[in-house]
């Protein structure tokens, strides 16, 4: 069946390659951008490859933004939309680690809770958090990153429990990709140089930790978004999805050992 699937964050990545693999399944594919401009570099890029996505603006973190949706009959949301950081906790700017679960904790949750309205009205629907395996085990100086993915992936749970007792047909699934070239990756990690000085705790080691990332990134980063794409795709036409859909399968397998060795 095909089915009315909105996608946050579709600008570029993850969300990009998503909401082209589900236009080309012939579902009814709204794909929502953070700002004006990549919404219109996203509607040239679908009218190139003839694919009819809807586009429109829609920053999570607005609530004039997020009502959008009210109008909508949306089966399946994707909430891709996430933004990183990184630092040692002992020194990043609280401000810093607010703003990343102000994107990826609260609006995506206030967004889903606007989404649940019509789906449990109608008794129907799914909604896809997308989390990382960063929300699996700690991950040293990605930790305001990681932190917020380890709550995002606690309230998919409890919010997928919550709902098993309404019965009311809604389902909620956790999307965890592992380390996939996007670029995503790079920038968070480069972030943290802008406001580390000579004043930080680890101005010493700063050169050592950008050689030790960049051949970190070049050992474990797939090269393509195939593989945790077909595991939304799969989510988004499930009738019955399963808790958690992560690729690539390796990288999952990994985080499930050192969860097991208590790493």
């Amino acid at each position: 069946m095909k089915k009315t699937i909105l996608i946050t964050g579709a600008g570029s990545g993850i969300g990009l390659d998503t909401a082209f693999a589900l236009a080309a399944r012939q579902h009814r594919v709204i794909a929502t951008t953070v700002d004006e401009a990549q919404a219109q570099a996203l509607k040239a890029m679908a009218l190139a490859r003839g694919l009819p996505l809807e586009v429109f603006k829609l920053d999570i973190t607005s609530a004039q933004d997020r009502e959008q949706i009210l109008a909508l009959e949306v089966d399946v949301l994707v909430n891709n939309a996430g933004i990183g950081e990184s630092g040692s906790l002992a020194e990043v700017d609280i401000e810093r680690i607010r703003r990343v679960f102000e994107v990826n904790l609260f609006g995506t949750l206030a967004l889903t809770q606007l989404a649940l309205r019509g789906m449990i009205a109608r008794r129907r629907g799914t909604v896809l958090l997308v989390s990382s395996i960063a929300g699996r085990i700690p991950m040293p100086f990605l930790m305001p990153y990681s932190m917020s993915k380890f709550a995002l992936s606690a309230a998919g749970a409890g919010l997928r429990a919550e709902l098993q007792e309404l019965r009311c047909g809604v389902h909620v699934a956790l999307i965890e990709p592992g380390a996939i070239h996007t670029g995503f990756n790079q920038a968070m990690t480069d972030r943290k140089y802008s406001w580390m000085d000579q004043r930080s705790y680890f101005a010493a080691h700063a050169q050592r930790f950008k050689a030790q990332e960049k051949r970190n990134f070049a050992w474990v980063e797939t090269k393509s978004t195939r593989s945790i794409v077909a595991q939304i795709v799969k989510a988004a036409e499930a009738h019955k999805p399963k808790l958690r859909y992560v690729a690539p399968w390796i990288q999952g397998f990994a985080v499930r050992l050192a969860r097991i060795f208590g790493v």
